[in-house]
């Protein structure tokens, strides 16, 4: 057994969780809107004295959408990299490539967490 060595996980069963708070509206557009509460005690006071929005809007694209939506604890990213060749075809090539780089995105920027899957 080696000590400090930390046993990695394969990107391709892991489960991303979209962040409690975090909720996904329908917008007038195309694709959802990403909703993010401001919470902090900064963000609060600019809320109330300032008139800022209580929470930052992002406007997903149809594929941003259909992952996000996916990330919900149960779908694998290879589940969800499947559904998107499937669903988006050409559109979404090369698939595991993207969805990689959007799910690092993703979770740098705090909106999802990654979860091992559990057999």
């Amino acid at each position: 057994m080696m000590l400090g060595k930390k046993k990695k996980e394969n990107m391709l069963t892991m489960k991303p969780v979209l962040k409690e708070e975090y909720r996904l509206e329908t917008g007038s557009g195309e694709g959802l809107i990403l909703v993010i509460p401001r919470t902090s005690w900064l963000e609060r006071l600019s809320i109330r004295w300032l008139n800022q929005p209580d929470a930052i809007r992002v406007q997903l694209d149809d594929l941003g959408s259909f992952v996000l939506t996916y990330c919900n604890g149960k779908a694998t990213v290879r589940e969800i990299a499947d559904g998107l060749e499937k669903v988006f075809g050409e559109k979404a090539k090369p698939v595991l490539p993207r969805l990689v780089q959007y799910l690092r995105i993703a979770e740098t920027n705090s909106w999802i967490a990654m979860k091992p899957s559990t057999r």
